[in-house]
């Protein structure tokens, strides 16, 4: 008897006699964990694949793994243990249809059943104390969009971590999971369950009228406009009534912040720039009581709201009624230690390497290319075309398109890259400021080989809605013009661009924080994508990288020394 006949057989029957797939809100599921890693030319790894899925009440809560009748019942126990752990389920089993072995994931103990548990019997086996809102939750079931989305294994776990979290009575949650793993759909999941159940915040803490229940109130905090109106659009499941964009603009308008809805989204800068009767400034959050919202989701949290440093911490400690969850791409360092402070450990973490091993994220090269001209120090032979030079000074990479430009350094650079990428790739390329970010832009529409006049287009602040729109035109998978665009520091978060293939660093990164957001520009998967490539002129990678949390680059970096330039073309 085969593995197929087997399961058909002895295994199929035995579920069903248990009343799996009879009983209400039960289910068997054959689920694809992950799709498994690309391994080059369109190819992957093999999938991880578990046989059976127990789920009840929308809980994932065993993990089969079968093996044909002629091998040892424990044959798959290794395999259903790595998958348990990853679908976090508090039982795992092996059998070959004929003896049942057991392992409970939390305490270890191991043994053989007689028959597979009833799912109430699995239900209580896991959850052995009755909470009420666990219960309700548990009611809700996830919303797939209509058929067009389901979760990913992760992207459920850290629902269900921040739901356990909530039961606990925690009212500051952290979730961690790499750039663009779908940190707004998981919000989006945990706000629906809130939303559907009618949780708030006075029910949860057993104030007020339990018969007089409410919809929460949601706020999503976000530090950038494109990444507010971006959830405000994730979020479309919900009533066009419960969703409500506080808009500055409109708050000017009507003299008053708006109050009816449900799901409100804003960034923290709309928030502190309101003012008081005498036109003095004061902050606009204050318009509204401090037990106003039940929820704030504040994303990327380690750039700004948690921070002690950070005005805007204000905002989180006026509503410091409401359960706070912080979304974050970057895993504990010293620099934004402040956050994890605040938030305390994440419930849940994904890191880039776990994205990219089940194959949810791209893989990355790393191409460091090394100039002579990384230093400079004054030549008599050398042009100074403007501005005074301190001959004794050594010009370093921080100096470089700040204190002083070399114009033909930037051209060697901007050739150097030109003639590695293929040209047709989506690039960004970032620059020390928005004149380097110009200047680059020239230079590459000076070199290309594309005859369109828009190939390469500069996306800043000082770019405004113009750039706004490149940006929309570059994240357009079925448009390929721009191609490349050149930034400074506006592109390093933001950019749901999936189709990007190279990044090219041409300035200093400061921090570990901010090479883990811009090269979370690259990781998005795309049809015909097998990786994309770090073009790394000063060193970031090397500085930077952090194999416990990125992985391992697909091949070693390597590392090209270039003839020097002799001519300075701008002293500033």
């Amino acid at each position: 008897m085969n593995e197929a006949e087997t399961r058909l057989e002895l295994i199929d029957p035995a579920l069903k006699d248990a009343g799996w797939g009879k009983v209400e809100n039960s289910r068997i599921r054959c689920e694809v964990i992950a799709p498994g890693r690309l391994v080059g030319s369109g190819k992957r790894a093999n999938p991880e694949k578990a046989d059976y899925v127990l789920v009840y009440r929308g809980e994932k809560l065993a993990v089969i793994e079968a093996k044909k009748r002629d091998l040892p019942d424990t044959e798959g126990l290794q395999q259903a243990k790595k998958y348990a752990q990853k679908l976090d389920t508090p039982f795992a089993y092996s059998t070959n249809g004929l003896r049942i072995y057991q392992v409970e994931m939390k305490t270890g103990q191991e043994s053989y059943i007689d028959r597979y548990p009833t799912p109430d019997e699995l239900w209580n086996a896991t959850f052995s104390q009755v909470n009420q809102w666990r219960d309700k939750f548990a009611e809700v079931p996830f919303e797939d969009l209509n058929g067009t989305k389901e979760l990913r294994y992760y992207q459920h776990n850290a629902v269900k971590k921040f739901l356990e979290a909530l039961c606990q009575g925690k009212d500051r949650i952290l979730l961690t999971l790499a750039t663009g793993t779908g940190k707004t759909f998981i919000a989006f999941q945990i706000a629906w369950k809130l939303f559907q159940s009618r949780w708030t915040v006075k029910q949860f803490r057993g104030i007020g009228d339990p018969n007089q229940s409410r919809r929460p109130r949601i706020l999503f905090l976000a530090d950038r406009n494109i990444l507010a109106n971006q959830a405000k659009l994730d979020f479309s499941a919900f009533p066009d009534d419960a969703l409500v964009r506080i808009d500055p603009a409109e708050i000017k308008k009507k003299g008053r912040v708006p109050k009816n809805g449900s799901v409100f989204f804003t960034i923290f800068q709309t928030f502190m720039t309101g003012k008081d009767e005498d036109g003095n400034p004061t902050p606009k959050f204050s318009d509204y009581p401090p037990n106003f919202f039940d929820l704030i989701i504040i994303d990327e949290c380690h750039r700004g709201g948690a921070k002690d440093e950070s005005s805007w911490r204000g905002i989180l400690e006026y509503f410091s009624p409401a359960i706070q969850l912080g979304l974050t791409a970057t895993p504990k360092k010293e620099i934004n230690a402040n956050t994890y402070t605040y938030f305390g450990d994440p419930v849940y973490t994904y890191a880039l390497k776990d994205g990219i091993n089940d194959g949810y994220l791209s893989p990355f090269k790393v191409r460091q290319i090394e100039t002579s001209l990384d230093e400079y120090i004054y030549d008599p032979d050398d042009d100074i075309i403007e501005g005074n030079i301190n001959q004794e000074k050594v010009y370093i990479e921080t100096d470089f398109n700040r204190l002083i430009e070399i114009k033909e350094r930037e051209r060697y650079r901007v050739e150097l890259f030109m003639e590695e990428i293929n040209q047709n790739e989506k690039t960004i390329v970032f620059c020390a400021n928005q004149d380097h970010a110009l200047l680059v832009r020239d230079l590459i529409n000076q070199i290309k080989n594309n005859p369109d006049p828009n190939y390469c287009v500069r996306v800043t602040a000082n770019d405004g809605k113009v750039g706004e729109t490149y940006l929309e035109q570059f994240q357009d998978s079925e448009k390929t013009i721009p191609t490349i665009l050149t930034t400074s520091q506006k592109l390093s978060t933001g950019v749901n661009a999936r189709n990007v293939r190279n990044i090219v660093l041409m300035r200093p990164i400061n921090s570990i924080i901010e090479f883990k957001q811009i090269i979370g520009r690259g990781t998005r998967l795309f049809e015909g994508k097998d990786y994309f490539t770090i073009y790394d002129f000063v060193k970031a990678y090397e500085h930077f990288n952090d194999p416990e949390w990125d992985g391992e680059p697909l091949e070693p970096r390597s590392v090209e020394r270039r003839k020097k330039s002799k001519k300075i073309e701008y002293y500033r």
